[in-house]
């Protein structure tokens, strides 16, 4: 599992546990397939970690059997011994609530677990559980019963799924309830669960997390999507060792019998008579299938589906699958039902965006990876919402890969400083410099330091009294973690392989970006789009302008290239002197482009608060083989008041103490180009070296050699 995507669940965590300080019902939104219940997991086993004395009541759907599922998953996690990717639980003992009992036995929820996982419709009128008063006699027996260490117990509540109404437990909320966690991908808004912690959409995909959409065109047909699906299984199998699905989702009532009926006499042609498929309806009389799996009860049709393994290619249903069932190896979703309800669309589309290499993507091709990373939607694009741009690189596979290649760098952690020893730094602090506060305080102000800091602690801390002193020391180590990770001299570091050498990245092979208008008409740089426009768009206007600058730029740099002359993105030589822009060929495109974040490594990490990386807007390639870097900012009227706030300002001083050291280490010239006024304003980095420049300036100094700019 990729070190990002484990570091954007890890600081999500870190974010709700310290909120929980502050209310007493919070929301924390990821989507789906981003690894919610790993979260939730990690979330619970923190607190417990902390506070022995709370008990978690885990409400989930009973739709898909998820509450099962999330316990069979809380089960795993407690025993799992691998820690290295975070997943190691042990602090937590779930338990399944059931509404099983023998004879005419009351129903019976037993002490000595501190997870108990409800199915949210075993508690309802008319049921045991609640009729019985089963789950408020348990709650009243935790909350006024004492620990072994003689503290009061408390209870939270996590609403798992949470925009699905819990009426019931609303209702003994206030009795019984001290916290209340409410998760989802698609919170309702209108109930006010408005999230107060949040992983977008984009950042799980830039960690790899879920997949990108790729939309099917309106009029295209079932069949459209099953023969695109033809075309891409063999690849699914050759490249990722993964069997692929398509989901189609009919309508729920009138019109499914009739779409079924049609989607039915397609699989029955005889080119497709080699894929096996199934139908998951309502009622087990209606179930279908074509497999050996008809054999099996129906009951066992979906966990058989969702293995990797499976020999299901397409799987037609209603709504049994909206929620609560995982089958990470689909990759496709056909919608034929006309929903109304965003909130399903999302729900629904998530089932074919969880990454199905998850756990080890860094070891795939780039190809592999460009695949797993992609999902094919048709028919439920949410309405308003802005379209997403599928890119791929000019020319063949490698041409720009090899072209341009790019060394990044990144920050070092504390634990890699070899002259800094944890048992030697606090022996040699003086008691008198202890803070003595409750171990809660202690613990949350463990949970607020970077994930560096804690890492540190968890591996000096073998005993609670470790664990003590650590944390008791912890002001003082994040002034050591603070000093050394600023000091770039030591702390940055140029990322190397695995043979220990200068790694170089490039552009991804494919991309996506966000349509977010600021268009511009670009026919002569390292992207394509995939419908073959030139229309361009970019996250602002600065953005635009500066698009537009490099653009003419590289034309007029082209033109003045001499017939024979080397050219830089292959070194072959010019045939013709100035070829039309709009027809340029491998042999005469300049080499510049967005640097769009989805796939990117192009990446350079700096510390504000926090480690974060810094992903360049543009990287340009000029005729002498110089790399250039931009980070464009903009500074109008509309946000004129945020460019002088103190948040504004201490990024970029950030931003310019990174690009001055990452300029030292790979000589490359890294700017920050700022619009402010229709007026550009260019700050350049060069060899450590810091100047102003105007954008006249920076032009001129193109046709220069990069010793006399």
């Amino acid at each position: 599992m990729l070190q990002s995507a484990i570091d954007l669940q890890q600081n999500a965590v870190t974010e709700l546990i310290v909120k929980t300080g502050t209310k007493n019902e919070l929301t924390f939104r990821a989507p789906t397939g981003s690894g919610k219940t790993r979260m939730m997991a990690d979330f619970m086993n923190r607190i417990l970690q902390s506070n022995p004395n709370i008990v978690f009541l885990v409400s989930t759907l009973s739709k898909g059997n998820l509450a099962r599922q999330n316990y069979n998953v809380f089960a795993e996690m407690a025993r799992n011994t691998a820690t290295h990717n975070g997943s190691a639980f042990p602090h937590i003992n779930p338990y399944l609530i059931s509404s099983e009992s023998a004879g005419e036995e009351r129903l019976f929820i037993p002490e000595g677990f501190n997870v108990y996982v409800l199915p949210r419709d075993l508690y309802k009128d008319r049921s045991k559980l609640k009729d019985e008063g089963t789950l408020v006699n348990f709650l009243e027996q935790t909350t006024f019963s004492l620990s072994a260490n003689g503290a009061k117990k408390s209870v939270w509540l996590i609403r798992d799924e949470c925009h699905q109404a819990t009426n019931n437990l609303n209702d003994i909320a206030p009795s019984f309830f001290e916290k209340i966690i409410n998760f989802s991908a698609t919170p309702n808004l209108r109930r006010g669960q408005n999230p107060d912690v949040e992983i977008t959409d984009e950042a799980a995909m830039n960690a790899k997390l879920i997949k990108s959409v790729e939309w099917g065109a309106e009029d295209d047909t079932v069949e459209t999507a099953i023969r695109k699906f033809e075309e891409i299984r063999e690849s699914y199998v050759n490249l990722l060792g993964v069997n692929p699905c398509l989901i189609i989702q009919i309508s729920n009532k009138d019109k499914a019998e009739e779409e079924w009926a049609e989607i039915e006499e397609i699989l029955n042609k005889a080119e497709h008579q080699h894929l096996k498929w199934m139908s998951i309806v309502d009622k087990k009389e209606r179930c279908k299938t074509n497999d050996k799996v008809g054999k099996l009860p129906v009951e066992r049709w979906k966990d058989y589906a969702k293995e990797n393994a499976s020999t299901i290619d397409i799987i037609v249903f209603k709504m049994v699958i909206s929620e609560g069932w995982d089958i990470p190896r689909a990759c496709m979703l056909y919608q034929v039902r006309d929903t109304k309800s965003k909130q399903l669309d999302e729900q629904v589309m998530g089932r074919v965006r969880r990454n199905p290499r998850l756990t080890d993507f860094e070891t795939l091709s780039p190809e592999a990876q460009n695949l797993a990373m992609t999902a094919w939607v048709w028919g439920i694009e949410p309405q308003g919402a802005k379209k997403s741009r599928q890119v791929r690189l000019y020319g063949s596979e490698n041409d720009i890969p090899q072209a341009i290649k790019i060394k990044t760098t990144r920050l070092k952690p504390l634990t890699q400083r070899r002259d800094f020893n944890v048992a030697r730094f606090i022996k040699a602090k003086s008691q008198n410099d202890v803070a003595h506060s409750s171990i809660f305080d202690l613990y949350a102000k463990l949970q607020r330091c970077e994930n560096d800091v804690r890492n540190l602690c968890y591996q000096y801390a073998s005993d609670v009294q470790k664990w003590w002193k650590f944390c008791e020391h912890i002001d003082a180590i994040r002034k050591e973690y603070d000093k050394f990770i600023c000091d770039y001299d030591k702390s940055m570091e140029i990322v190397k392989d695995d043979d220990g050498k200068d790694r170089e990245v490039s552009f991804p092979l494919t991309s996506i970006y966000v349509d977010n208008e600021n268009y511009q008409n670009i026919s002569d740089w390292v992207w394509r789009r995939k419908d073959g426009s030139d229309k361009f768009s970019f996250d602002s206007e600065a953005e635009r302008e500066w698009a537009s600058i490099l653009k003419d730029l590289s034309r007029n740099e082209m033109e003045e290239v001499e017939v024979g002359e080397p050219n830089p993105l292959h070194g072959q030589l010019r045939t013709d002197k100035t070829p039309e822009p709009a027809r340029l060929t491998d042999e005469c495109k300049y080499l510049w482009g967005k640097n769009f974040i989805a796939n990117s490594e192009i990446k350079f990490e700096y510390y504000l608060n926090g480690v974060h990386a810094s992903y360049p807007d543009f990287v340009m390639k000029e005729r002498q083989g110089w790399i250039h870097l931009f980070e464009v900012k903009s500074v109008n009227v509309a946000n004129a008041a945020q460019f002088d706030s103190e948040e504004y300002k201490t990024k970029i001083l950030a931003l310019k103490k990174c690009y001055k050291r990452c300029s030292e280490l790979t000589d490359y010239f890294f700017y920050l180009p700022v619009l402010k006024d229709d007026v550009w304003q260019i700050t350049r980095f060069f060899k450590g070296k810091e100047e102003t420049i105007s954008r006249e300036k920076f032009a001129e100094s193109l046709k220069k050699p990069a010793v006399t700019r």
